[in-house]
């Protein structure tokens, strides 16, 4: 690559003149929109456009001398082959969530130095501490404009797809008993008012969808809710006049997307305004009348939509089985084929993803696939393009052995899926064996706990890391993410994995969560064995509510690469129980090679 004339050089030499236009010294460009999603819509995708980088979480800085990317470890691999011949340093944060680019910018930045970010594009809680490094450091903070504004003049517009009507039977609760459930939430707060910009809470509120972000059944939108309105702002052609009038029967009026700050602004003076401090933007907060009150607290919706309820719990275990008999056609014919035809990891996406669209309810994928073959296995977030990729088998033979990993999931009218598994390529050595059963080992014993309703889930962290930890072995990203009801793949409060225990990600009946232990080598291997699980009631014994997990996805996991010696018999029972089940429940969804494929696959330790 020359790289005086990589376009990420140019694009970055377009926004440091606009940087001098405007008198800024340093830009910072967040992986964030206005509703602070994960996945962005392309108009709110700065920080990729102008780094190159296309994982989902990492920060940009921009100085006139130099740029810098801070990202976790998650993405380190991705992140040093992307930003090659960009000129962009790479900053390793030492884990998820980290501020590195604090420290970092009030060294660079000298007293009376200026830096600007979109307050637009800036959750509330980053800029209290962006706000008080800067403040530290003598460095003026300018958030009342977009940066990009003059130096991306190829943005994409914002995204235009229809939304529409959620309906019964999938959706399960009415939109009228949502709205007076989350009534009732605001009353015990004495809150008047509510705001939410969510883009899952809002779809999950309204029971609507659409396709403005990608793989997430959601669209763009605020909402006001009163004790007698719902005001929902979004671009008003997205919806056909049979909806609207659905919507006014509900009490919900339609305003444009565009009136949202204004419709904050205008608040009544005795208003007293229930707000998410980590679901707003400083935007969004700054255009609340000073007048009004504040009460602070996680939005009702966030914790209602995480607890899946009986209804919804039985739609999520057909697509689950829907899902599972999609992955035993494709590995069916995947099996057959290596080394009789040309599979590479994009072929292993096509197909399995064209499986899946076969299945009843399906509307789309709920991620892209990952499929990792060795080396490319070991990056958790990889994904293959037609530029970059690995061969798996060729027309008269395989083209390496080793391991792959497949990550994939789907969107169903009645659920979310998200599955991961390792498949040997060949004979797998002793050492990747060993490897695949320490983690084995991690999602049998996380998903054999029992715990107390209400436990916090970083508590049950360390269950999964225990098995790896007692060889020193550990892995970078989380153990398990909350997954939504044909929503998005990760939604909170819950958690499995490092953070703070908070009362918000306390463990309670109906959440439904991953359980993704794994194991990297770089250059080598990577393996991640993931199930999703329901929390479900477990038996009493006058010591309080108990909870245990009911493992919903259904795909066998491959006993190939188990080394036996490492597991105990009460892990061999756990999976072969686990086995028969997955055999019960898919064999009248799959047929000849399929069915004899899952028979195989199922058979008992």
């Amino acid at each position: 690559m020359d790289t005086r004339t990589s376009p990420i050089r140019l694009r970055l030499d377009r926004l440091r003149e606009a940087m001098r236009a405007a008198g800024h010294d340093a830009v910072l460009l967040p992986s964030s929109d206005p509703h602070l999603s994960e996945y962005l819509p392309a108009h709110w995708q700065g920080r990729e456009w102008f780094s190159g980088f296309t994982g989902s979480v990492a920060t940009l800085v921009v100085l006139a001398d130099r740029a810098a990317l801070f990202a976790d470890s998650r993405y380190w691999s991705q992140a040093e082959s992307q930003l090659a011949g960009s000129g962009i340093e790479l900053v390793k944060l030492a884990s998820v969530g980290a501020s590195g680019h604090l420290p970092w910018l009030a060294e660079q930045l000298r007293p009376g130095q200026t830096l600007a970010v979109d307050a637009a594009v800036l959750a509330l809680d980053a800029h209290t501490a962006l706000k008080r490094a800067m403040d530290a450091a003598g460095v003026k903070l300018l958030t009342d404009a977009d940066p990009l504004a003059a130096a991306w003049p190829e943005r994409p517009a914002l995204p235009a797809a229809a939304i529409y009507e959620h309906r019964a039977p999938h959706a399960a609760t009415a939109r009228a008993d949502k709205l007076a459930q989350l009534r009732a939430a605001m009353a015990e707060r004495g809150a008047t008012h509510h705001w939410i910009s969510t883009l899952d809470d809002l779809a999950w509120l309204t029971n609507l969808r659409g396709a403005d972000v990608d793989y997430n059944p959601v669209f763009l939108g605020h909402a006001l809710l009163s004790m007698q309105t719902l005001t929902l702002f979004v671009d008003p052609s997205k919806l056909d006049a049979s909806l609207v009038a659905t919507l006014a029967r509900d009490g919900v009026a339609v305003r444009s997307y565009a009136e949202a700050a204004a419709a904050l602004a205008a608040l009544p003076r005795e208003a007293t305004l229930l707000i998410d401090p980590k679901r707003i933007t400083l935007g969004l907060r700054q255009a609340v009348p000073p007048a009004a009150r504040l009460v602070e607290a996680i939005n009702p919706s966030t914790l209602a939509k995480s607890r899946k309820t009986d209804a919804e719990a039985a739609f999520v275990r057909e697509a689950m089985a829907r899902d599972g008999a999609a992955m035993c056609a494709f590995y069916a014919w995947f099996e057959a084929a290596l080394g009789r035809e040309a599979i590479t990891e994009l072929t292993v996406a096509e197909r399995l993803s064209a499986e899946r669209a076969k299945q009843p309810d399906f509307v789309s994928l709920s991620f892209p696939v990952i499929a990792g073959f060795n080396a490319n296995g070991a990056l958790p977030h990889y994904r293959a393009s037609a530029d970059a990729h690995a061969v798996i088998s060729r027309a008269d033979a395989l083209a390496a052995e080793g391991l792959l990993l497949i990550d994939s999931g789907g969107q169903y009218l009645g659920g979310t899926t998200d599955i991961t598994r390792v498949w040997p390529i060949g004979s797998p050595t002793a050492e990747m064996k060993r490897d695949y059963t320490l983690v084995l080992k991690g999602t049998i014993a996380l998903s054999r706990m029992r715990f107390p309703r209400g436990t916090p889930g970083p508590m049950l962290d360390a269950i999964a890391r225990a098995p790896l930890w007692a060889e020193s072995l550990d892995f970078g990203h989380g153990t398990g993410h909350g997954v939504g009801y044909f929503l998005n793949v990760h939604e909170g409060p819950q958690t499995i994995s490092r953070a703070l225990p908070a009362p918000e990600t306390a463990m309670q009946p109906g959440m439904i969560t991953s359980i993704e232990p794994g194991l990297y080598r770089p250059g080598r291997w990577g393996v991640r064995i993931e199930n999703l699980v329901l929390n479900v009631p477990a038996p009493a014994d006058g010591f309080g509510e108990f909870l245990a997990f009911e493992t919903l996805s259904l795909c066998p996991i491959d006993t190939r690469c188990i080394e036996r010696s490492l597991l105990r018999d009460d892990e061999v029972a756990w999976l072969d129980a686990y086995h028969a089940t997955v055999r019960q429940r898919l064999a009248p969804l799959v047929r000849g090679g399929a069915r004899d494929w899952l028979e195989a696959r199922t058979r008992s330790l």
